[in-house]
């Protein structure tokens, strides 16, 4: 137990340090990145609360496995600036913590089809499908992502 409610309910059971950084060497806006594992696969990801998904890099994608025969619908984001053809599936994503307790949530996740346009960008952690199912909270402070279920 990390956090508690007022009423003495956890709020939040593991934490782990964020970053504020620009996500890329050519950026100049600062991002907050978290280390998780999606699918498994261990990376970085920024954490976007406008994102409609997470947004998996097709690099990531594609080394856990990912195929579009696998999907579960086709979809188009704006991302970037960018219209971009994708796959909509399932995937899970783990906040390893430093602190407290692990946390393992099925994801919507977003795949961008052509790996090119995405560059070395990381992947996004979206509010819709993957935030609004977990109990999280930032302290900016120590730079500390904190997350917990929401049960």
């Amino acid at each position: 137990m990390i956090l508690l409610s007022r009423d003495g309910d956890t709020f939040a059971s593991g934490a782990i340090p964020y970053f504020y950084r620009p996500a890329t060497e050519g950026e100049t806006t600062n991002r907050i990145i978290l280390r998780a594992e999606i699918e498994g696969y261990a990376t970085e990801a920024i954490v976007d609360t406008g994102a409609p998904y997470v947004v998996v890099a097709p690099r990531v994608a594609r080394l856990v496995g990912f195929t579009q025969a696998s999907a579960l619908d086709r979809g188009r984001l704006l991302i970037r600036g960018m219209r971009l053809d994708g796959s909509i599936a399932r995937m899970s994503i783990t906040f390893r913590a430093q602190e407290g307790e692990s946390l393992t949530q099925e994801a919507t996740v977003f795949v961008p089809d052509v790996e090119e346009y995405w560059g070395n960008f990381p992947s996004f952690i979206g509010l819709a499908g993957f935030l609004e199912r977990i109990r999280f909270a930032i302290d900016p402070l120590t730079d500390t992502f904190y997350f917990g279920p929401l049960s």
